[in-house]
C-alpha cells in the first residue's frame, strides 16, 4: 500500500535540464509542500531545481518518529519510497546523486536523516532542521555503506518539545559512521522552528555543492 503515491509534487527553480544541482524539500506534519517550499525564498536559487512532495493528509507518519517503525508502517516506507523516486528522477534528467540535496523540516528531517542513512552514497548535501532517526532505538549496525564525505547539517533546539537531545547526537553518530561530514548544532531554548544560522548553514552547503558543478 503507496499511501503517499501520486500525490502533487511543487516543482521550482532552475528547469531540471538547465540545473547544476537540485533539491528535495520535505514538509513537516501538519504542513504543506508549498510551506516548505516558501523556504526557499531564502535560499540561493540560482541554477536549482527544487522539488517538494505532499504528503497524504499532510502527514508523512501518523505516530511520534520515537515509537518503533512498524508503527508507522506503510506510512514510513511510503514516505522513503516518495524521495527515492525524486532522488532517480532527477539522476534521469542527468542529475547525480552527488548533485542532490536533501532537506527537511520535522517529519521532514527525520525522513531526511533516515533515507540517507539507509540509502548511502556521496549527496550534495543532506540537511536535516529539528529531527533524527526514526525508531524507538537506534541500532548502528543497522546502518551500512558509505555517504562518502557527504556535507551534513543538523541543527535543532537543545529543548525541542519533539525532538530529544539525544537523538540528535545519535543521528549525528550514526551518519560520522557512514562517513558523512557532519556538523551539528544544538540551540540553548530554540523554540520548534528554523532560525537564521540554520539557514546560513543550508546556503553554504548549497554554495559549496554549487562551486563543485563548476570546478568539475
Amino acid at each position: 500500500m503507496d499511501i503517499h503515491e501520486n500525490q502533487p509534487v511543487r516543482r521550482f527553480g532552475a528547469p531540471v535540464q538547465d540545473a547544476s544541482i537540485a533539491m528535495i524539500m520535505l514538509h513537516g506534519r501538519g504542513a504543506s509542500a508549498g510551506d516548505i517550499a516558501a523556504l526557499a525564498e531564502v535560499l540561493p536559487s540560482d541554477g536549482c531545481a527544487f522539488a517538494a512532495p505532499q504528503a497524504s493528509g499532510n502527514t508523512w507518519y501518523p505516530h511520534s518518529f520515537l515509537m518503533p517503525r512498524r508503527r508507522n508502517e506503510p506510512y514510513l516506507s511510503s514516505a522513503l519510497a516518495t524521495i527515492d523516486g525524486l532522488v532517480q528522477e532527477f539522476e534521469r534528467a542527468g542529475l547525480a546523486a552527488e548533485r542532490i540535496l536533501l532537506l527537511g523540516f520535522s517529519q521532514g528531517a527525520c525522513l531526511t536523516a533516515e533515507y540517507a542513512a539507509r540509502t548511502p552514497r556521496r549527496y550534495a548535501g543532506v540537511l536535516a532542521l529539528a529531527g533524527g532517526l526514526v525508531g524507538d532505538r537506534i541500532d548502528p549496525a543497522e546502518y551500512t555503506g558509505l555517504l562518502e564525505g557527504t556535507p551534513v547539517f543538523l541543527g535543532c533546539s537543545d529543548q525541542d518539545p519533539y525532538i530529544p537531545q539525544s537523538r540528535v547526537e545519535e543521528t549525528a553518530g550514526v551518519l560520522q559512521q557512514l562517513q558523512a561530514e557532519v556538523t551539528m548544532v544544538l540551540y540553548p531554548g530554540l523554540p520548534h522552528t528554523v532560525n537564521d544560522d540554520e539557514i546560513e548553514h543550508v546556503r553554504a552547503i548549497m554554495h559549496r555543492a554549487a562551486r563543485a558543478k563548476e570546478a568539475q
